[in-house]
């Protein structure tokens, strides 16, 4: 050809002249021809060369510059590939495994060489291993097509940066011949490929095919790295370009169809030409009927894994990974959750639907159909098990505890609920709505529907709900004004969670269990959809709520076990026995009653101390000291309620503070639990006490109160037991002061009043003032507690109370003045005594509720030397109630009723009993 004479390359309609003395390049056996790649379009093949024709050559051009491109395509030779397949039985059976190794697995020189390991350990008698490429290389193919076709010149050092990736890693796996052949080969491609994209920077375009062709390199060379290794362990194996056997049948842009029947000829005439029992065959890439290169899209490896499996109908697909297995939840959102050792064929799909890190639905088809197990392995922690998915009736058998599997949650979602009289037994409308969605291209994720049809309401991403929504009000424009629809209302905001199980179909009350999780963790349901397989239960909550419900569904369902997450407010006397007797039962309610009981917080009057995950209690005390914050109760607060890995929260109010008592209400409407001995609440203003109680009742948040009415005695639950079952309470009367128990108990013969006050300050059964005793008032607020839960709407002003300080001594200074003045005053207490004693009485201090006059009284009163409320000893209280059912012979509760001991194992009880509501076992 003479040098001047120029010709050009016809690419899209644009001719890019070269001169005949250029040099041509050459391709190797798996590239295809430019005007095929680019232009996806078939041309003219013979004997595994595609012809490149130049754009009106002369004819000695046509002799001499005809260039010759090998690629790698199904060639029809002396033989049809039905005549391979007739005249060919390639070997297939159980005596064949399939691994899969991921981006991650094969991101490294180390990692590759622990993938060889791994096969080379197989003592199976046929082994093909389904490789990705290199971690990152796919993403970084994909971004130097677009850089080309958006004329970025940049394309040309992403390239040399990929080849630079592959020549590491081959440098550090493979030494001489074996590291020349591959460099020499990863040259060629990588001088190919930029010609090639040389091409599509000129013209400023490329094809899907052109861009599913250059990605597929990174499974060649990985495949190519992991085969040499192999070799050079001295094991013989073979690569296989899986665009030469996976036939499919592109659907749209982002899936395809196998095309199981050609493929399997295609497979059979690649083992008419190979033998070999270990493979490495490349993921992700595969042809089109018309010898296209293509890609599987999304998991695409995962798939070609599960497609060869079934060709080959192997005994068993492992997925090699970087997890120990599929969780029962995503561990990033539920640190507790577990490795599924089983998952049926079905459960797998559907948590794969919501988002679940299994595999995409269409990777579990192929195996289906055989029955061969899938395998989630751990390919850095090799002692994991993993996970087998597998068909349900195999031979496997379920676990106990596994009613419900797992639990996803899809998030940025949206809820469209279509509403009308007009839409009841109307044909079509849900039809039309639906077409609406279609024709704006929305993705609808869950649809639910009344048997009435009144509503539907669907969700889909927010992103999409703005034109959904106009489409709704367009198509349905007419039937809005007239009236047959009241309304389109979008939810903004919207999250799914599922919950997914083979064996909920066949377990009844499991829906049940669900919703009440979640109604005792304060969620809101928006929508429900469940199928009549009853694999899975879907719902629709509040966005801000997501990682809530995840997490108190799963504690639910998974071990049974209740995890509480407590605040301790005022570790002071009551408070630090609390945590004392928390610290020595923790791990045994863990252990034997599934009670996970976790201390987050505890704040005084002046510092406190946060943890995320729990305080050592072991040490607490230490802990206090160490390094404490100031004092912030609405900092603690925010701590507790923002602590969204633990579901179940309780602030436990240890003091006798008006001031925290004054939150309940705001911390019952957050949904936060509340425990406490304090009786400002409920002794307070009548309404606030109601507006707490009917807050209590309508909610799901417990509110528990027992300690503060006979410390550890179960006063409170007796009363509300009595009342719950249809009991009229006629009269409440008991001794309810521990430290007036013990007082009048000792008060006897010729001891005098103060000699005993000094006797039970000095032995702590008083306060550090003893007035706070002896004025009754805390006798008072128990009477108005019981009171008011007996219904009555007293407040503390309407109860009359009989002060054992003299008047002249309620304003001393202090109470070692009120202590030396008190002897003052004994001479009328021992007279009333004695004239008690002589009619064979006692003088006891109680407090009364009538029920029949409607009121309530705290008084001296003498009791028959008889009388229960005559043999106390100590400081023990006693509380007799008379109602219809025990009007002859009152139920009467007696003990301990003072101490820190008892008081904070009362509030232990209500942390059990809470417990016990939030689902552990009774």
């Amino acid at each position: 050809m003479a040098a001047a004479q120029q010709s050009s390359i016809s690419y899209l309609g644009l001719s890019t002249p070269f001169s005949s003395k250029s040099k041509i390049p050459t391709f190797p056996y798996h590239m295809l021809s430019f005007r095929q790649a680019l232009c996806g379009s078939n041309v003219g093949h013979s004997n595994r060369n595609y012809a490149l024709r130049l754009e009106k050559p002369s004819q000695s051009l046509k002799k001499k510059a005809m260039l010759k491109i090998p690629i790698s395509a199904t060639i029809l030779g002396d033989l049809s590939i039905d005549q391979y397949t007739k005249n060919s039985s390639f070997p297939k059976g159980d005596t064949w495994v399939v691994h899969k190794f991921g981006g991650t697995c094969m991101g490294t020189a180390q990692r590759i060489q622990s993938a060889a390991n791994i096969i080379m350990s197989d003592s199976s008698e046929g082994k093909l291993a389904v490789v990705s490429a290199v971690s990152k290389v796919t993403d970084m193919l994909y971004v130097l097509v677009k850089k080309a076709q958006t004329r970025d010149e940049s394309y040309i050092s992403a390239l040399d940066d990929v080849f630079e990736k592959h020549m590491l890693i081959a440098k550090e796996l493979l030494s001489g011949d074996d590291l020349s052949g591959f460099l020499s080969q990863l040259n060629l491609d990588i001088s190919n490929l930029k010609a090639m994209l040389r091409a599509i920077y000129i013209a400023g375009h490329s094809t899907e095919s052109f861009s599913d062709f250059v990605v597929g390199h990174g499974e060649l060379w990985s495949s190519q790295l992991l085969s040499a290794v192999i070799k050079k362990c001295g094991q013989e194996c073979i690569c296989m370009d899986t665009r030469e056997v996976i036939i499919v049948n592109p659907i749209n842009s982002n899936q395809v169809d196998p095309d199981f029947k050609e493929s399997e000829k295609k497979l059979a005439k690649w083992f008419a030409h190979q033998s070999a029992t270990t493979i490495i065959a490349t993921g992700f890439i595969a042809s089109t009927p018309e010898n296209i290169p293509t890609t599987l899209k999304r998991d695409g490896s995962d798939f070609s894994a599960a497609i060869m499996g079934s060709l080959l109908k192997a005994r068993q697909v492992t997925i090699w990974t970087d997890v120990d297995g599929v969780y029962s939840a995503d561990p990033r959102k539920v640190s507790d959750a577990v490795i599924l050792k089983l998952l049926s064929y079905h459960e797998a799909w559907e948590m794969s639907y919501f988002g679940a890190n299994v595999l995409h639905p269409r990777t579990i088809i192929p195996v289906m159909k055989y029955n061969i197990p899938i395998v989630i392995r751990n390919a850095f922690n090799l002692s994991a098990p993993g996970t087998t998915i597998h068909h349900q009736e195999n031979g496997y058998v379920q676990s106990a505890d596994s009613i419900v599997k797992a639990f996803a949650t899809i998030d940025n979602l949206a809820l469209v609920n279509v509403e009308g009289t007009g839409m009841a037994g109307v044909p079509g409308t849900a039809s039309a709505i639906f077409e609406a969605v279609k024709a704006v291209e929305a993705n609808v994720v869950m649809i639910s529907q009344a048997s009435s049809e009144h509503s539907v309401c669907f969700a889909v991403p927010e992103t999409e709900v703005k034109a959904v929504s106009i489409a709704l009000k367009s198509k349905f424009r007419e039937a809005l004004e007239v009236g047959r629809l009241s309304q389109i209302a979008v939810i903004h905001n919207c999250s799914i969670l599922a919950a997914v199980g083979q064996k909920m179909a066949s377990t009844p009350g499991t829906s049940a269990s669900l919703f009440g999780a979640l109604a005792k963790a304060n969620i809101n349901v928006r929508a429900i959809a469940q199928g009549s397989t009853e694999y899975n239960i879907t719902v629709v909550i509040n966005g801000e709520d997501r990682l809530k419900a995840l997490r108190a569904v799963h504690s639910r369902f998974y071990h049974s076990k209740t995890t509480l997450a407590l605040g301790i407010i005022g570790p002071g006397l009551i408070g630090g026995t609390l945590l004392d007797q928390l610290r020595d039962q923790v791990a045994i309610l863990k252990e034997e009653s599934n009670i996970d009981l976790r201390v987050i917080g505890i704040i005084g009057s002046k510092t406190m101390i946060l943890s995320n995950s729990g305080i050592d209690l072991t040490r607490w005390r230490e802990v206090v000291k160490e390094k404490p914050e100031a004092s912030d109760l609405e900092k603690f607060t925010q701590h507790l309620y923002g602590n969204e890995s633990i579901p179940n929260i309780a602030l436990v109010d240890c003091t006798s503070d008006s001031i925290v008592a004054n939150n309940y209400y705001n911390w019952l409407c957050k949904g936060i639990h509340v425990i406490t001995p304090n009786k400002k609440a409920n002794s307070g203003p009548l309404d606030r006490y109601l507006k707490i109680r009917r807050q209590q009742r309508s909610s799901y948040t417990h509110y528990f109160y027992e300690a503060t009415v006979g410390a550890g005695l179960p006063i409170v639950s007796t009363l509300r037991g009595l009342l719950e079952t249809g009991d009229k309470i006629l009269r409440i009367e008991g001794i309810f002061s521990g430290t007036l128990s013990y007082i009048f108990n000792n008060f006897m013969g010729t001891r005098s009043f103060s000699d005993v006050v000094g006797e039970a300050k000095e032995a702590g059964y008083t306060e550090p003032d003893p007035r706070d005793d002896l004025s009754g008032t805390d006798v008072a607020r128990k009477v108005i507690i019981l009171a008011r839960e007996s219904g009555l709407k007293l407040e503390l002003s309407d109860i009359p109370v009989h002060s054992l300080v003299p008047e002249q001594l309620k304003d001393t200074s202090s109470p070692e003045e009120f202590m030396l003045k008190l002897p003052d005053f004994d001479e009328a207490l021992s007279q009333e005594r004695n004239v008690a004693e002589a009619s064979g009485e006692v003088l006891r201090y109680v407090g009364v509720v009538d029920m029949v006059e409607g009121k309530g009284q705290v008084e001296l009163r003498r009791y028959n030397k008889d009388h229960p409320f005559a043999q106390l000893s100590g400081s023990d209280n006693i509380i007799a109630f008379k109602t219809a059912r025990y009007t002859n012979q009152p139920l009467i509760v007696r003990g301990p009723g003072a101490g820190a001991e008892v008081t904070a194992g009362g509030v232990f009880s209500d942390i059990l009993r809470l417990a016990s509501h939030l689902g552990a076992p009774s």
